[in-house]
């Protein structure tokens, strides 16, 4: 009986994980859809926490699973589940059709938000991280910005904030005009656009500090390859929106929560992962100047909502 009763686990586990494997082939091939019951969390109880692609999805849940936990042994009376997304775009569909209650996205992406349903209530501090870079071999010969000429440069998303748009505008304000001047490859995740650079399939690669330090730290034989040529201006950190529709006590003990990790030694280990050194309040005034960049960058390099 013991082994009939292990086998019937091992074939569950099977049989689940068959069907996990189906499920995401076919999510590739479909456009996610999520349908939003404005009343559901409510109800349940239940909220889904959505992180903008910063790290590879498991990198991501490793940063931040534990501050979502520390948040689900700190309101008992609900139940928050981190959720990681695999590309920008799969992330924004989310996003923009209230799939998460609570979400931290770019700054471009927050100030999208409000336009589904979000509000604004704390960011990342340390805004002086929040730029972009582009990294090149260093074997490549490429020295100046002009000898990007007729080549390719990866960015993660078209619509990433301190990775994209900021390195093309350094690039536009430097004598290249993105648009004619050289070829812009959009590759899906921060950690991609740095591993095309690497691999030769581009002249250069943008990316932010975050996720450079990281894979510097995970891969120090291969960054090693590389060389930071040029970096931007900084402006705003990462956003954090909740929905319209969450609770405000909710809010404010997730904001409470947030805005407290520095004040203590486990909270402390968390933002050294992420790594800043603590989240803030804000509101959309906080963000004027990311809404003047968009403004100016919509003018002058290429054509963004805002």
């Amino acid at each position: 009986m013991f082994s009939k009763l292990i086998l019937q686990r091992i074939y569950l586990i099977i049989f689940a994980f068959a069907a996990l494997v189906i499920a995401c082939d076919r999510s590739d091939q479909q456009t996610y859809q999520p349908v939003i019951d404005a009343t559901a969390v409510q109800k349940s109880g239940h909220y889904i926490i959505g992180i903008h692609p910063l790290h590879n999805p498991h990198r991501l849940v490793q940063v931040y699973g534990p501050i979502v936990e520390y948040i689900n042994r700190h309101i008992p009376q609900a139940e928050f589940k981190l959720e990681a997304s695999r590309n920008y775009e799969e992330f924004e569909r989310k996003l923009y059709a209230g799939h998460f209650a609570f979400a931290m996205p770019n700054p471009y992406q927050t100030l999208q938000s409000l336009k589904y349903g979000y509000r604004i209530f704390g960011k990342m501090s340390d805004d002086e991280v929040f730029r972009g870079i582009i990294l090149v071999r260093k074997d490549s010969g490429i020295n100046t910005v002009t000898d990007l000429k007729g080549k390719v440069v990866s960015y993660p998303s078209a619509t990433a904030l301190a990775a994209t748009m900021m390195p093309q505008y350094y690039l536009h304000t430097h004598g290249i005009n993105i648009n004619k001047d050289i070829e812009n490859r959009y590759v899906g995740s921060q950690e991609s656009s740095i591993e095309n650079v690497l691999r030769g399939h581009v002249a250069a690669g943008a990316t932010w500090p975050v996720p450079w330090t990281s894979y510097s730290a995970k891969h120090p034989d291969k960054a090693a390859q590389l060389v930071v040529r040029w970096e931007t201006a900084p402006l705003l950190n990462n956003g954090w929106v909740a929905r319209n529709n969450v609770p405000p006590d909710i809010q404010e003990k997730v904001a409470q929560l947030l805005f407290n990790l520095q004040n203590h030694a486990e909270g402390q280990a968390m933002l050294r992962q992420v790594p800043i050194s603590k989240f803030e309040p804000a509101t959309d005034k906080t963000y004027q100047p990311v809404h003047d960049f968009l403004e100016n960058f919509s003018k002058e390099v290429r054509e963004v909502a805002h």
